[in-house]
């Protein structure tokens, strides 16, 4: 990183040490970003090889998890926003690797799930899915993944739990 100017309103400390926070690289979302981003570096040539973006995958890896969703449900789920959704939806239905059907209790709704062809898709790219997790695990440990993984669902619990109870004080 460059050295910052003097900020000339201060004298010569930089304008980035007049604010009262943690240095910008040990935030704790840039360091979650950074670390995704590594993870997904090993990704990412697999996905474009069988013409998958990263949301796609994210869509076709929760809908194998389970029968079929909602959209709303489902966006939840792949944390990606309506619109997108819609369209990732939109693509992956004409690529004939989701399906979509009207919901029967509510006639308004879309049920999704993943087709035939999007299972045989995801069995294609498993094996090498499972190779760069076990490269990984190798790299990094599997005792430090292991706990790296609790950390992360115990660190989303305790922020969740935290969400929670704002939302019944702010009801209150």
């Amino acid at each position: 990183m460059t050295k910052r100017p003097a900020d000339p309103a201060n004298g010569s400390a930089p304008a980035a040490r007049q604010v009262p926070m943690r240095d910008f690289s040990r935030s704790l979302p840039m360091s979650l970003l950074r670390a995704r981003e590594a993870v997904m570096r090993q990704f990412r040539p697999k996905l474009r090889e069988y013409g998958l973006t990263e949301q796609q995958w994210r869509i076709l890896r929760a809908l194998a998890a389970i029968e079929a969703a909602e959209v709303t449900e489902l966006a939840r789920t792949a944390f990606l926003l309506g619109p997108s959704l819609s369209r990732i939806l939109r693509d992956l239905e004409a690529r004939n690797l989701i399906e979509r059907k009207t919901a029967k209790a509510d006639q308004r709704r879309s049920m999704v799930s993943i087709s035939k062809e999007g299972v045989k898709l995801m069995a294609s790219i498993a094996p090498s899915s499972e190779a760069i997790y076990a490269e990984i695990t190798r790299r990094f440990g599997v005792r430090k993944l292991a706990e790296l993984q609790e950390m992360l669902g115990q660190l989303e619990l305790c922020l969740a739990s935290v969400d929670a109870s704002d939302e019944i004080t702010d009801d209150a």
